[in-house]
């Protein structure tokens, strides 16, 4: 049975070229930690947990741009922990010309070993999540839910008073906007967003001052 009596801590390290936040999870007491997004230099983030006294157990994707997974590959190796990742990104998880990789001069794909539905709930280090697909950013964009806190990773569907960018390739600046509006403002006024990039803010904040997208 998953832990639900001690708080869920989120840390950050920023990292790689346009500074993408890199969060891992763990409840107070435990050694065990998910991780979002290992953006870049992969070792040193093993490193850094390893430090910490941290072992990582699951590694989850929230979409499959080259500055969300360069670190991937290496941090998998040395954790040997399973990769997530929305169903519906697995074009871009397979694709470096499509996660914009190749256009940067380091291509790369992203070996996923589990890919996720909609709604689907998962627990992993006692923390669960309800997967929430917000396409639009990339056509398998998603966001995790944790209840037990209100916490959102939102990747790179919402930020700060903006949202993510929708000209790349796969995605669409309306379906982005409507995932907000259906699917993220949908949830808990004092839920903590947690984006790709940026500062943390609140659902209920960007309701109110997000002038990209209006609830």
């Amino acid at each position: 049975m998953p832990d639900t009596g001690s708080v869920i801590k989120v840390n950050c390290f920023m990292v790689g070229m346009v500074q993408t936040n890199f969060y891992f999870l763990y409840r107070e007491g435990s050694s065990e930690t998910i991780v979002f997004d290992p953006a870049d230099l992969g070792d040193r983030l093993y490193e850094e947990l390893e430090k910490r006294g941290l072992t990582v157990k699951a590694i989850f994707l929230t979409h499959a741009h080259f500055d969300h997974i360069m670190g991937l590959e290496a941090l998998k190796e040395r954790t040997g922990a399973p990769v997530y990742a929305c169903i519906h990104e697995k074009r871009l998880c397979e694709s470096a010309s499509l996660n914009q990789s190749v256009s940067i001069g380091r291509p790369c794909i992203a070996e996923v070993d589990h890919y996720l539905e909609d709604g689907e709930e998962i627990t992993c280090a006692g923390i669960t999540m309800r997967v929430i697909h917000t396409p639009g950013h990339t056509e398998g964009s998603c966001a995790y839910y944790i209840e037990d806190g209100h916490i959102l990773i939102s990747g790179d569907t919402l930020f700060q008073q903006s949202i993510g960018r929708s000209d790349f390739p796969t995605g669409n600046g309306e379906t982005l906007a409507e995932s907000i509006r259906t699917r993220l403002y949908t949830l808990p006024d004092d839920t903590s967003v947690f984006s790709g990039h940026g500062d943390v803010t609140t659902i209920g904040y960007e309701k109110k001052h997000n002038w990209f997208v209006r609830a």
